[in-house]
Parts: structure tokens; sequence; C-alpha cells
């Protein structure tokens, strides 16, 4: 104890010399950055900050060390979300618990905890969804992908010029994914490693094709131009197809959802007809096991129903 204000005076020093260490750090940066855009001043008009703010930065740094952060930005970066790690991980924590009281109220406090270990699994399909969906956008495409590649080979451009050109005219996602390959090639990465990585990405029967049909003619070449346009029609003819089985299956997947939502309905009915039915079912283990077989029940019905209705084409 005598030795206590000699430590903390120490430590008041300590505090005040890493105060000002940070405070150097921060300014020289600063000037750094001042001084880079004074020179971008000079070769003419500094580029303007597109895009939105970022939040939770701090958090999203941490996340990115770590082995769930490098899945969930790998995830996302398949999506084409504008999201961060941090920003989908708060997003869904926030979702857990909004879930968890709203449907805790209405329903009971049992209910609101199964309604959030679905919100948790739901937000982790969000982003299959949404891949899938934008995979989807893009077998949608690849009919015009193939035809701009096959006319720009036969006025004879080269296939990574090809690509590029097709990257400038095609819309989103096939003109921001071919813009992707089309950086990749430019700083210097083979074009197999960048189709690769594109089906990597976007996986799909037709662009496997597709990568496959582009890889084998640039490095045996050939009739680039009669391969593109035959499989340009094979697409074409996949994408209607398509469209005729999804039209009549879409009443099977509006079964699938419906079948879960009439057993909440049923309950809401019940709890609403007698307050309180359903604190007094979730009351005791026997209630909530009863509850647990029902729900599973209910979702082993949907996913039979979508599973069986599931066609490959």
């Amino acid at each position: 104890m005598d030795n206590l204000p000699l430590l903390t005076a120490g430590a008041t020093l300590l505090a005040g010399a890493i105060g000002v260490l940070g405070v150097h750090t921060y300014a020289a940066g600063r000037a750094q950055r001042d001084a880079l855009v004074a020179r971008m001043a000079q070769t003419g008009e500094p580029p303007a900050r597109t895009g939105r703010r970022r939040r939770f930065h701090a958090l999203d740094r941490r996340l990115r060390t770590t082995r769930y952060g490098r899945e969930v930005e790998h995830r996302i970066a398949a999506t084409g979300l504008d999201l961060t790690c941090g920003e989908y991980t708060v997003a869904v924590l926030v979702l857990l618990l909004v879930t968890h009281l709203a449907v805790g109220a209405v329903f009971a406090p049992f209910f609101g905890v199964l309604a959030a270990l679905v919100a948790l699994w739901g937000a982790r399909n969000f982003l299959e969804w949404q891949r899938v969906k934008r995979t989807e956008a893009f077998i949608a495409q690849l009919p015009e992908l193939t035809r701009v590649l096959a006319n720009a080979t036969q006025a004879g451009l080269s296939l990574r010029t090809a690509l590029a050109m097709a990257a400038e005219e095609l819309d989103d996602p096939a003109g921001h994914e071919l813009g992707i390959v089309a950086d990749q090639l430019a700083v210097g990465q083979s074009l197999d490693d960048a189709l690769g990585t594109l089906a990597e990405r976007l996986p799909s029967r037709e662009l496997i094709v597709l990568v496959t049909t582009l890889i084998l003619a640039n490095r045996a070449g050939g009739q680039v131009v009669t391969s593109l346009r035959n499989l340009t029609q094979s697409l074409e003819e996949r994408k209607e197809t398509r469209r005729e089985v999804t039209t009549t299956l879409s009443q099977i997947k509006v079964t699938a959802l419906a079948v879960p939502l009439l057993g909440l309905g049923f309950l809401l009915m019940i709890n609403g007809m007698t307050p309180g039915a359903l604190d007094r079912m979730t009351g005791s283990v026997v209630g909530q096991g009863a509850t647990l077989a029902a729900f599973g029940l209910y979702g082993l019905g949907a996913f039979l129903i979508r599973r069986l209705s599931r066609i490959q084409v």
C-alpha cells in the first residue's frame, strides 16, 4: 500500500504516453489522406464516395477473423447483397429478439422460443434463397450471354475481349459477374481459373456447360461460334421448359406453405376462444413435448411436399 501513489502516477504517465502516441498516429494518417486527396485533385476531380455508409465496423472486423465470419462473408458474396458480415449478424440478432417477444406475447413464451429458432433457421436460409434467386436470374440471361459471345467471336474478337464486352452490355447479375471475371483476367489470372471461380459462385448445370465449352474452345480452338450458337438454342429451350415446370408446380409450393400456416391459425383461434389455453398447454413437459412433435410433423409434411414436387430440368 505504500507504493500505491507511485503506481498510480506511473499508470497515469503510461496512459498519457499511449494517448499522445494515438493522437500522433491519427494525425499522421489524416495528413497522409489529405496529401493523397491533394495529389488526386491535381490530376482531376477527386472521385466522390459511392455506396452507402457501412455500419458496425468493429464487429465486422472481429467477425472476419473467425470461421463464422468468413463463411457468412462468402455466402453474402454469392448473393450479391450490399451487406457486411457485421450488419447481417446484427440484423439476425434483432430479428431473433423481435420474433421471440412478438410471438411470445401473442401465443405463449414457449412459442416465442420456437419462433426464435425458426427465425434463426430462416435467416440462414435467406442467404441460400438469395443465392438461388441470383443463380436463376443468371441462368435466364445465359441465352443472351452466349449470343453476345458468339457475335463477338464471329467478329474476330478474342474470348477475353468478348467476355469484357458482354460484362458491359448485359444487366445484373450477368454483367456484374462477368465484370468480376474480366477484372480477374486483367490482373493476370488464367481464363480457366476465372471461369471456374464463376461456376463455383453460381453453381448450375447450364453454367457448367457454358464454362466447359469456353474452356475447351480456349484450349483446343475449333468452331467456337458454332458451339455457342448451338448452346444458345439449347438454353432457350431449357428456359421455356423450366418456366412451364415452375408454373405447373406453383400450386404445390403454395400448399407446402399453407399447411404450417393453418396449424398456427388453429392455435391462435384456440387461444382466442379460451384465453390462456396455450400457456397451460405448454406449462408442462408433456405439453411442450406434444407441441414439439406437432411442429415437427408440420415441418416434415411441408418438407416432403416440396421434396416430392422438386423436378430437375
